[in-house]
């Protein structure tokens, strides 16, 4: 066993068992100007205005103290609770050395008041109060999180839940589930070393036992010409996160495994968890076993019900769910990291003495060629040659063809998704586009893969959610069909940690133009090897499932491996609007603005 692979080993032990004293102050050898603060427990603010600071604070989650960045002193950041049809006032003050912002994810609100420096406003000062003002017309489940530099990862995060004018949901009581990714490491050096060797925080590779064992399953020559094309490709099968628990802790409510978060429930009653991801880096796998969680809504929009064992939640993602414990009876909530290199943990229980066994994490899920948008099943070397040479545009040097399609159940929703496209033409308006080193994979024939749960969920003998289970509670069947349709392809180069947007980086890259009032498409070819939330600001993405009458509406969505996904967007905002992925090592150039005119 390699050094390397004992390092991570012990990590991921300490990390898992350590019982640290999460709100006691330690000592940190700091500069005399920085002021460090006693982290608070997570507390709940209801009202109409708040006041919020950006602050340092000491905290000890893996059993070395380390400093983080914390609203009003905790981590997580307060939960605050609004009233749709309220007016909202918050009073954010920096008291850091660097300028800081909050964005409040999800929520439609006037550009100036969305927080994002550069482009909604300047951000805001070390020693100076910016006031958010705005009207809450929606309600649900939402998050905020700082916008400046590398901030959500070192702690600026929080829940946000809107009360509706009318609940319609039957619920006895609720609690939020917070999950984020935590590192004792500074950001800037996570991503330095990133930027040295993508994979430096990736200990899922490939050995020669692997080879041998696929040999042994599929015989030499299928094992062989496999591995060729991998490397043909200068891919692997095992890259899954970029950022893994050899230096992430799994935190949920701010709380490690060991500290385990406890939600109490009293006997015969329906429990409503909201589910929120907040980490930087991490997608998770949510379960709680025993247990049926029934999904009722999407990142804070209703849906009609739909009974699971298990869900991904991507980054910036929310879900909520109604769950019926039996009583007596305590339960682990479970959500672990998509890579298995770690896990949060909580519990769901009568008697806060009392927590259910740990479960044990899945195996690690390995990518198939159809993740990277390859069918090879079947496939002969004349068909390979065939479908090269008949391309409209030849690969690149050092460019893989990915030719999606195959290898899954596509029918259902992908099928009637792609009828409903074709049925109705609408215009494409051109983009600007590069290719060169930045852009070194590329899908030529992408399909839609709305009820493909993902790696290391296909099969598992859980019903597990897909988008395709989304179907929004309100129809939408009136809803105007597109004037337009643009094309983003989600681009990268793995070995050199770029990722880009039609193979342009957000500096290089002019402002998608949006008019006020249109009906808009937005198609993403996912070219990559990653999933990437993306993240529109100020408007709605109202998923295409191939369900016209019950678009699911969401803030976020979840571009597979050499896939494509749509939506449709009213236009219903003007301003300027950020356009991110929301992987934070990707935003700074898998990033647009959106002027609205």
């Amino acid at each position: 066993m390699s050094n390397k692979t004992l390092n991570i080993s012990r990590r991921v032990f300490v990390k898992g068992v350590v019982a640290s004293a999460l709100a006691t102050t330690v000592p940190i050898s700091l500069n005399a100007s920085t002021k460090i603060l006693t982290r608070r427990d997570t507390e709940e603010l209801s009202a109409t205005e708040f006041n919020l600071t950006i602050d340092k604070i000491s905290v000890n989650i893996t059993g070395e103290p380390s400093v983080a960045t914390a609203v009003n002193s905790m981590l997580a950041g307060p939960t605050l609770r609004w009233r749709e049809g309220d007016e909202i006032t918050i009073n954010v003050t920096n008291n850091l050395e660097e300028d800081s912002s909050i964005h409040w994810h999800g929520i439609i609100l006037p550009a100036s008041m969305d927080g994002v420096p550069g482009i909604s406003f300047d951000g805001i000062r070390p020693g100076e109060t910016f006031t958010y003002k705005f009207p809450v017309v929606q309600s649900g489940t939402y998050w905020y999180h700082s916008h400046s530099g590398f901030q959500e990862q070192t702690g600026v995060y929080g829940a946000i839940i809107i009360e509706p004018k009318e609940e319609i949901l039957d619920y006895d009581k609720e609690y939020v589930i917070l999950l984020s990714d935590y590192s004792d490491e500074k950001p800037s050096s996570i991503y330095r070393k990133l930027k040295l060797s993508a994979d430096y925080y990736n200990f899922n590779q490939r050995t020669v036992g692997d080879f041998l064992t696929e040999v042994r399953e599929k015989g030499f020559f299928t094992a062989f010409n496999q591995r060729k094309m991998w490397n043909n490709m200068a891919m692997t099968d095992r890259d899954l996160s970029d950022v893994t628990g050899y230096t992430y802790t799994y935190l949920m409510n701010g709380q490690n495994p060991a500290t385990n978060f406890k939600a109490i429930f009293k006997n015969s009653q329906k429990i409503r968890l909201r589910f929120i991801n907040s980490a930087a880096m991490t997608f998770f796998d949510v379960r709680i076993p025993g247990l049926k969680m029934r999904v009722v809504a999407a990142d804070g929009n209703y849906v009609q019900p739909v009974e699971v064992d298990e869900f991904r939640i991507g980054v910036a993602e929310t879900y909520d769910v109604i769950v019926e414990p039996e009583d007596n009876k305590a339960y682990a909530i479970f959500a672990q990291s998509l890579d298995r290199s770690g896990y949060a943990l909580g519990a769901l229980t009568y008697d806060a003495s009392i927590v259910a066994p740990t479960p044990k994490m899945d195996e690690v899920g390995i990518l198939s060629h159809a993740d990277m948008g390859m069918n090879m099943s079947g496939m002969k070397e004349a068909k390979q040659e065939h479908d090269m040479s008949s391309m409209k545009e030849p690969p690149k040097k050092h460019e893989s063809v990915m030719k999606c399609g195959g290898g899954m159940d596509m029918s259902a929703s992908s099928s009637k998704m792609e009828m409903n496209m074709n049925n109705v033409n609408i215009p494409i308006t051109p983009l600007e586009e590069d290719r060169g080193v930045q852009t070194t994979m590329r899908a030529i024939d992408p399909q839609y893969r709305l009820n493909d749960p993902g790696v290391g969920l296909r099969a598992n003998g859980r019903k597990v959610l897909t988008y395709a289970d989304l179907r929004s509670l309100a129809p939408t069947t009136h809803d105007r069909y597109p004037d337009r349709e643009i094309i983003l392809r989600l681009t990268g180069n793995m070995h050199r940690y770029i990722w880009t947007i039609n193979g342009i980086a957000y500096k290089d890259a002019k402002p998608l133009e949006f008019k006020y009032g249109e009906r808009l498409r937005i198609t993403y070819i996912n070219d990559t090897m990653m999933n990437h939330p993306m993240h529109l600001h100020g408007m709605w993405s109202d998923l295409e499932t191939g369900d016209d009458n019950h678009l699911p509406r969401k803030h976020t969505v979840i571009a597979q491996p050499g896939s494509k996904i749509s939506f449709r967007v009213n236009v219903d905002a003007k301003g300027s609007w950020a356009y991110h992925c929301h992987l934070l090592y990707h935003m700074r150039d898998m990033f647009r603005k959106v002027v609205v005119l």
